[in-house]
């Protein structure tokens, strides 16, 4: 679904057929996941293929290649010029783009001098689709943040999401939610969490979760349509008394939750703020939004 014999990716510096490439099998990013990506999102719209904060996510990605030591010199706006010459050699103008820099053969434990830059770009629907999902509180935590980086996206730390998800999908629901290690709600598998209490809108703080664009995004949009939104510290039976309650992110775009464990959230889907948030997400990404709609 991600690729055919015709697909062209970015590949150190040249645009190359996907199955010209071959990975390193001593490569540093295989055996210890050393390695960082993004995900970014370009949008169809009447001028054309439009990517949705290409530099943010660009600024990201070099933040993470700096803490973990990799070699990196492209800017974001040579990035974001190569991205779009890659959308177009692909004929997408619609779809998800996932860069990622791998580390070279290295089996020492401090960072490969090597690195390659590999640019990849699919159609790719709202990952966690667009019902309203079933969230079940995972076992496994948000990794310590003494213990790693957890603003940057290095592959390896995905291994977290990856058991949170096969846990709550397993047990017959569509999501994963993580405490951070004081017991705190930090995020989802893959995205970030909002709540609605008494008309107002509340998302843990930076610090153990990931910073996410599209977060920042929805924070920018609130305060620009007056609604309050607070970043703070919320334990998980305050979200049990929630109103409603759904995630952003890049892949996920705006999501609702109909329930998070055995608590049913009781505010109708479409009278919450987060049905008028991913409305205006969605004009917001496609350049609809010229001012602030008041309320």
């Amino acid at each position: 679904m991600y690729y055919n014999e015709e697909t062209i990716i970015f590949y150190n510096g040249e645009f190359v057929k996907v199955n010209d490439i071959k990975i390193d099998l001593y490569s540093q990013s295989l055996h210890y996941g050393n390695g960082v990506f993004e995900g970014i999102r370009a949008y169809n719209t009447s001028k054309g293929a439009r990517i949705f904060k290409p530099y943010e996510h660009y600024k990201r990605l070099k933040y993470g290649a700096e803490v973990m030591n990799i070699q990196f010199d492209y800017s974001e706006e040579e990035l974001t010029e190569i991205t779009y010459q890659l959308l177009e050699r692909n004929g997408l103008k619609d779809a998800y783009i996932r860069p990622l820099i791998t580390t070279g053969a290295d089996m020492s434990l401090t960072t490969s001098t090597k690195a390659n830059l590999i640019i990849q770009c699919w159609e790719w629907g709202k990952y966690m689709g667009d019902k309203l999902l079933r969230v079940k509180t995972s076992k496994f935590q948000r990794p310590n943040p003494n213990a790693c980086f957890v603003e940057a996206k290095v592959t390896g730390h995905y291994i977290n999401s990856i058991l949170s998800t096969n846990e709550a999908k397993q047990e017959g629901y569509d999501e994963a939610l993580l405490l951070d290690m004081n017991g705190n709600v930090a995020e989802c598998s893959g995205a970030n969490v909002f709540m609605q209490k008494d008309g107002k809108l509340y998302t843990p703080p930076r610090g153990h979760i990931m910073a996410g664009i599209t977060r920042s995004t929805v924070i920018d949009l609130c305060k620009e349509l007056g609604f309050y939104v607070e970043e703070k510290h919320f334990a998980l039976e305050e979200i049990k008394q929630a109103d409603s309650c759904f995630f952003t992110g890049t892949a996920a775009e705006v999501v609702g939750l109909q329930s998070l464990d055995d608590y049913e959230f009781p505010l109708e889907w479409e009278q919450s703020l987060g049905y008028q948030l991913m409305k205006e997400y969605k004009d917001e990404v496609l350049g609809l939004r010229t001012k602030a709609k008041a309320v």
